[in-house]
């Protein structure tokens, strides 16, 4: 028996697009046909992009991407594609009519095999309706001779799950369809997890996952091979649509390693998954420019450096808004920074604007400090009304966790590209973007002098970051642990920290929720993003308690 050519075909799709996700799964199916695979696999909710959310429960929904399965099915083999076995994922419908996660196995023209599960996630917590009890029924298909069995991602996951059921069925191999989205650290957890499950079945584990911005949610591909004994065979790149070729031998042994794509650095493959998501938000939602403020600090420096990175320089209107408060060196960085990136670059000073307000009614303290972010919030959306941008905030999570952004200010736009990345690591970022600059003989795209000042709105005379904040290197120590790991006032204060400092920035974090609420949707890169993973009510009374609890 020959060995059987596989093809894992991770391709970028777009929810609702399920003609052109289906044209998407018929060019890919000819790439790997030239590269002579007999089977063709491609991510989980392929055809009608992922995740659908609520779409799943529109019958007009699932009609659709019946016909599209339908006509996928005739043009495979219209292009002579038919004796390919091509596995895609799609919508489905069960005999009650319940939504299901369905993987189809074409072949010749018609639907050969398929499998269900029921778990439709919305990568935060799942909604009751959306959950229907799963299915544990095994599929194995026959190709070429070989016993491969199907499975859907999150079935691997689950121990006594589907994948135990083919302890028995002896396959050849176990292919997972994916849709995985990116979180730091996860790649390690995928193969692992994958290399248990090859113990199990006692075969190699072929793991294909999309590629892609959707909404919040950034998929990184790195689909991969492992043998039974859960060596890497084959692996793919990140954030890129790849088609990973690979042969299952005819002796079931494992051969050797074969093309492994080498790992990303931390800090290159957070930045890349930022720009992946923001590009993917910008031309799935017909933006190809995007328009923000060029304060000359580091958000807004290290959110052009992605933006020029996603979209290109000359489709970033950077606007440096000074006010009577901005400094000269904050101008000279704004202006620098467009010229390192190519951007479309602007100034109108908003004296007048303010004067104008005031004039009318008068606003003391903060209420007239956030004037000025909402009137330059006023003036980035004007731009986008007319020019047809889309506005990015470009606060940061640390920020975004204790609400030092004004809300119709600083927070207004349509995405957010930092919202899940805190302080610290935006400066981390921004010096590992200078430096890949530097090493492949370019010009760094941050000034230097934005990386290296000390954080400031400049809303007030002299007025620091740390003035309302504790520095940031605390700061961000205090959200991991508060935050990232639900930790509590008395876990904190047995860490070492201050409780003033504990007390202070409890108190933000908890008064800042509404905010939160209302901040646009930023891309997802670590395991719990605000929007997407942590929501707490905006009306609660629980406070950390400060003194002995009585038990």
């Amino acid at each position: 028996m020959a060995p059987l050519r596989i093809a894992l075909a991770q391709v970028d799709t777009c929810v609702g697009d399920v003609a052109g996700n289906g044209a998407t799964v018929l060019e890919w199916t000819r790439k790997a046909v030239q590269e002579g695979a007999a089977l063709v696999a491609f991510p989980e909710m392929t055809l009608t992009g992922y995740p659908i959310e609520d779409l799943a429960l529109r019958d007009s929904f699932a009609r659709a991407a019946e016909r599209t399965l339908r006509r996928l099915a005739a043009d495979l083999v219209a292009e002579g594609l038919g004796e390919a076995v091509v596995v895609v994922g799609t919508l489905g419908r069960d005999e009650r009519g319940r939504a299901t996660n369905r993987a189809v196995v074409v072949h010749r023209g018609e639907v050969v095999a398929t499998y269900d599960k029921h778990h439709l996630p919305t990568y935060g917590v799942f909604d009751e309706f959306r959950i229907f009890s799963p299915g544990h029924e095994r599929c194995v298909v026959n190709v070429a001779g070989r016993r491969v069995g199907l499975v859907i991602c999150e079935d691997i996951w689950q121990d006594g799950g589907p994948v135990s059921l083919m302890d028995e069925a002896e396959v050849d191999l176990l292919l997972v369809l994916n849709g995985s989205p990116y979180e730091e650290g996860k790649g390690h957890v995928r193969s692992e997890l994958a290399a248990r499950r090859a113990g199990e079945v006692r075969a190699p584990v072929a793991y294909v996952n999309m590629v892609g911005g959707q909404d919040d949610l950034v998929f990184d591909g790195g689909s991969f091979v492992v043998g039974a004994d859960g060596t890497p065979l084959a692996g793919a790149p990140q954030f890129v649509e790849h088609l990973l070729v690979w042969d299952l031998p005819d002796d079931g042994v494992s051969p050797e390693p074969g093309l492994l794509a080498a790992p990303l650095d931390p800090d290159e493959e957070v930045y890349t998954a930022l720009v992946t998501g923001l590009r993917g938000y910008a031309h799935k939602n017909g933006f190809s420019s995007v328009v923000f403020g060029f304060s000359g600090g580091i958000d807004s420096a290290l959110a052009a450096a992605i933006a020029a990175d996603a979209l290109g320089g000359e489709n970033v209107v950077g606007v440096s808004m000074p006010s009577e408060h901005s400094s000269e060196h904050s101008r000279d960085d704004a202006k620098d920074l467009a010229e390192r990136i190519g951007a479309d670059y602007r100034v109108q000073p908003i004296a007048p604007m303010v004067d104008a307000f005031r004039a009318q009614m008068e606003l003391p303290g903060i209420a007239g400090e956030n004037l000025q972010a909402r009137v330059r919030g006023v003036i980035v959306m004007g731009l986008s009304n007319v020019e047809g941008h889309l506005v990015l905030a470009t606060g940061n999570k640390s920020e975004l966790a204790v609400g030092y952004s004004t809300i119709y200010g600083d927070s207004v736009g349509g995405f957010a590209p930092l919202k899940d990345v805190d302080k610290s690591r935006v400066w981390r970022l921004a010096r590992w973007r200078n430096q890949h600059a530097l090493d492949n003989g370019q010009i760094p795209p941050i000034p230097e002098s934005s990386i290296t000042k000390p954080p400031s709105a400049e809303l007030s005379p002299g007025q620091m970051d740390t003035d309302s904040l504790p520095p940031y290197e605390l700061l961000d120590e205090v959200l991991d642990a508060y935050v990232e790991h639900a930790e509590g006032r008395e876990e904190l204060l047995a860490r070492g920290f201050d409780a003033e400092v504990v007390d202070k920035v409890l108190a933000l974090v908890d008064r800042a929720e509404w905010k939160r609420r209302q901040y646009p949707p930023g891309p997802k890169v670590t395991a719990l993003a605000f929007g997407r993973d942590r929501r707490l009510p905006v009306t609660s009374r629980w406070r950390e308690p400060k003194g002995p609890v009585d038990e």
